[in-house]
């Protein structure tokens, strides 16, 4: 017996109406579609994430290869264990909340940010193999799990455009628009963007990934032929490659001490939520593309690919990146045929393949990274149609976790925000029997956790 009849055999490709050519080409397109998050997670992360003794491109090159690792560990684990063709990788918007909200807006450790991780994702994993997904559903007001997608977009979206500097601090409004044409930091981030936008709307697969490489190649190119000077639109100097990991691996144990409770629960709480609601969302939206759900539009088996999102997680946690999770790209693959594992299994073979190229991903400059977050921020606001916005409880609960997280630049406290006003406003037009005795619990933890930690009573 052949490779191709052992690979067909294994991952029962025929019964599945594919073969192991489509199966392959199907793993290609995904990796090419969800691959510019080598790049673009390790430009977040690294934000937050110093090491003593170790420059940022050296930290840099750490969290791409623990990004590579995390997301060829949970695709590994979808292909040969759940035997579904979607890709999993560190998730954008987790990724800023613990850069931006949970590190240096909080002033938590990276370390504990990386504690908090692998505790979700021990959650993750009891809770998926005692079958209690149902029930935790259950506690959550439905439009605040429809509506944050485009909340995350939004806070995507809000936080490219900062970093492009087409966005900038204002102190009469907070934020103004920048002057974006006489800088070449917001004149090149904007070419990628509309480059980006232009392919991803022509429908080119890869189009991100096409966009941030050609924009880095414009910006070195201008660089060496002599119109900017180095350190300008490209960095000053290239670190040497760096394959080890280990001060970054295993530093959530470092992360298990000296917890502040109430936040530490808080962040938690927040990365599971979202962590658990978009794979969700994500499987049962891919599964659309390839015919995989049942009669009553559930996903069968739903149980082992939400396991390999929170192996992938906690295994993401210990090598020291943020929350993995199922990848919406993989819809590009699921439109190429598509249906089985081995589609999986190639994206993890070419994620692991990818890692012979990390020492180059700390030439890529950050704007040209940065095009992604508006890019992917834009796309997830496609999700507000699925609010019904003509239902008061929705409106306000869905209006307030759509806007507080860019406003607030924090997921959590855009999903608090959500939880808590649908209580309040299903007893206001008396339906308060609508609201299960869960939601009304969570609301309240929620409120008196705000009341005592704004008011300054902790901190």
């Amino acid at each position: 017996m052949g490779l191709t009849d052992t690979l067909a055999e294994r991952f029962d490709v025929e019964s599945h109406g594919s073969n192991v050519r489509t199966e392959l080409i199907a793993g290609l397109t995904t990796f090419l579609a969800m691959s510019y998050i080598i790049v673009v997670n390790p430009q977040i992360l690294s934000n937050a994430i110093q090491i003593e003794g170790y420059s940022s491109g050296e930290v840099f090159q750490m969290i791409a290869i623990a990004t590579v690792l995390s997301a060829a560990i949970g695709t590994l684990v979808m292909g040969l264990y759940a035997n579904r063709p979607f890709g999993l990788a560190p998730g954008l918007g987790l990724n800023a909340f613990f850069a931006f909200t949970v590190v240096l807006g909080l002033g938590i450790p990276w370390e504990t940010a990386l504690a908090a991780v692998f505790v979700e994702g021990i959650l993750f994993i009891l809770l998926t193999a005692v079958g209690a997904r149902e029930y935790v559903i259950r506690l959550f007001p439905e439009p605040v799990k429809r509506s944050v997608g485009a909340g995350i977009g939004l806070f995507l979206l809000f936080l490219g455009l900062q970093e492009l500097q087409i966005v900038v601090a204002d102190e009469a409004t907070l934020v103004g628009l920048g002057q974006v044409f006489g800088n070449p930091w917001a004149v090149l981030g904007i070419f990628g963007l509309v480059l980006t936008f232009v392919l991803w709307a022509r429908d080119v697969t890869g189009a991100i990934v096409l966009g941030i490489v050609t924009t880095a190649v414009t910006g070195w190119a201008l660089t060496l032929g002599g119109v900017f000077a180095r350190g300008t639109v490209t960095p000053e100097t290239l670190p040497s490659a760096q394959y080890d990991i280990t001060p970054l691996a295993g530093a959530f144990l470092d992360g298990l001490s000296g917890i502040d409770p109430l936040t530490f629960v808080l962040v938690v709480f927040t990365f599971f939520f979202v962590d658990f609601f978009d794979t969700a969302g994500t499987l049962i939206g891919v599964s659309q593309f390839g015919d995989f759900l049942d009669e009553d539009g559930d996903l069968p088996d739903m149980d082992e690919p939400l396991m390999a999102d929170a192996v992938g997680t906690t295994a993401g946690a210990v090598l020291g990146t943020s929350t993995v999770t199922t990848y919406i790209e993989s819809s590009a693959g699921v439109e190429e045929g598509g249906r089985t594992g081995l589609t999986a299994v190639t994206v993890a073979a070419l994620f692991l393949a990818s890692m012979a190229v990390i020492p180059l991903v700390a030439a890529i400059p950050a704007y040209a990274s940065y095009i992604a977050l508006i890019v992917v921020g834009v796309m997830m606001l496609q999700g507000l149609v699925e609010v019904d916005w003509s239902d008061p409880a929705w409106a306000v609960s869905a209006g307030l976790t759509v806007s507080v997280m860019p406003f607030a630049a924090s997921i959590a406290d855009g999903l608090a925000a959500g939880i808590i006003a649908y209580p309040i406003i299903r007893v206001a037009v008396g339906e308060a029997d609508e609201v299960a005795l869960g939601q009304y619990v969570i609301a309240a933890l929620l409120a008196g956790y705000y009341v005592l930690s704004t008011g300054g009573v902790i901190l």
